[in-house]
């Protein structure tokens, strides 16, 4: 069983009308940041947020009259379900859904509201994988695996169809892996069109299931942790969709997690668009391993959208940090009245903002009769954080960051 060129275009047939040919655009602030020239393709333009969308209707729209019936299942971190459930609802085919128990409840919401049966099991893919099969038996269902299915790869791999007919000089592509099934596609169709294209593999560090395989080891046993790239959190890559990019694949880069969380921070402020962390993983490839993308034409996959809203003010609130414009700084000084005023003035001046304020007396590392302030500023950047603690200093109140 192969995947050809031929294949991806008949899907590309098969979808036209029914799913977005999103936009890919040239990103200026991107290429200075990472000294690469940057193309972003924006896959989370998608109705549902999602590429997964493409491989779930090429399936729906080759079933059999007496299958959609019956109806289909899949198991799915999220965003195959979205897609799967979205189109079968379209098309009238009934849907069930196995989803892990930590999957984001944004995803789950989603889901359900396509219209789908949503069945919570299991604590990864993995286990999610194993009911979902069960319940196919039992209710002799269609199952469509979200990677592991050449129909789907073969959807999944329009996407760089579309990247190649808008920017044909490509040169590299860094494409993320969870199972396998979009860079299986993609990199069948980028290598065709332009054998001197360089795939490149990505994986979170959490969960390398495609490298361990290329190393001749079990990949879930190397792979599990709270990743916030959960949508290629996947601990066996899919037999088919290595076997296929496996030859097309020049190398594969593991990312730690907060590459990942800056890469979503750097779209939301950049690109002022919405991206999960599974859907940064490509930009977040290149703020990692800088040297394989210096000055060539990259193309990135914004693969997926739908994160939580609580984790992305989380990411962004840890960027700051990060940044060193949101800083907690300590004070331990007299017990006296106007103290605390007489500090906020200073950090008031230089024209820093004060988030969150707190006062201890009782604290046995602080004299008698002094006491002890915890302050949180906001600050332009490293260098302003650095000028306002100087400040404090010099006022006989010298800080020290928590």
């Amino acid at each position: 069983m192969t995947l050809s060129l031929d294949d991806i275009r008949a899907a590309a047939d098969r979808l036209k009308g029914h799913v977005e040919r999103t936009p890919l655009r040239h990103s200026r602030t991107l290429s200075e940041i990472t000294g690469a020239e940057v193309w972003v393709k924006f896959e989370n333009l998608q109705f549902t947020a999602a590429y997964k969308e493409r491989g779930a209707l090429n399936t729906l729209l080759q079933l059999g009259e007496n299958v959609r019936k019956r109806g289909v299942i899949a198991a799915s971190a999220g965003n195959h379900s979205q897609g799967l459930a979205y189109h079968a609802a379209r098309l009238g085919i009934p849907v069930t859904i196995v989803m892990p128990r930590s999957t984001p409840f944004v995803k789950v919401q989603q889901t359900r509201a396509h219209g789908a049966e949503v069945v919570l099991e299991g604590d990864n893919y993995d286990e999610a994988s194993g009911v979902a099969q069960r319940l196919c038996n039992d209710r002799d269902l269609a199952f469509v695996h979200p990677f592991n299915d050449l129909q789907v790869m073969a959807g999944q791999g329009t996407v760089a169809l579309e990247m190649l007919e808008d920017q044909p000089d490509l040169e590299v592509l860094p494409i993320p892996i969870g199972g396998g099934g979009l860079i299986a596609g993609c990199a069948t169709a980028a290598k065709t069109l332009n054998p001197n294209i360089r795939v490149i593999g990505v994986e979170p560090a959490m969960y390398p299931s495609f490298t361990a395989k290329m190393r001749g080891v079990s990949g879930a046993a190397n792979a599990g942790g709270a990743t916030i790239a959960e949508g290629i959190a996947v601990k066996q890559v899919g037999d088919l969709s290595y076997a296929i990019a496996r030859p097309l694949v020049d190398e594969v880069l593991l990312i730690e997690e907060p590459y990942f969380e800056r890469a979503v921070a750097l779209y939301c402020n950049v690109e002022k668009t919405v991206v999960e962390g599974a859907g940064a993983a490509s930009l977040a490839a290149l703020l990692a391993y800088p040297n394989p993308f210096r000055g060539k034409k990259v193309g990135l996959i914004v693969t997926g959208g739908n994160i939580d809203t609580r984790l992305l003010a989380s990411v962004l609130t840890r960027e700051l940090i990060r940044d060193q414009r949101l800083v907690s700084i300590r004070i331990i000084g007299d017990d006296r009245p106007g103290l605390l005023a007489t500090v906020s003035a200073i950090i008031g001046n230089m024209g820093a903002n004060i988030i969150e304020v707190a006062h201890n007396r009782l604290a046995l590392d602080v004299p008698a009769k002094g006491a002890e302030f915890d302050i949180t500023i906001e600050t332009r950047d490293a260098q302003h954080t650095q000028d306002i603690m100087d400040a404090l200093g010099k006022a006989g109140y010298p800080p020290r960051t928590i």
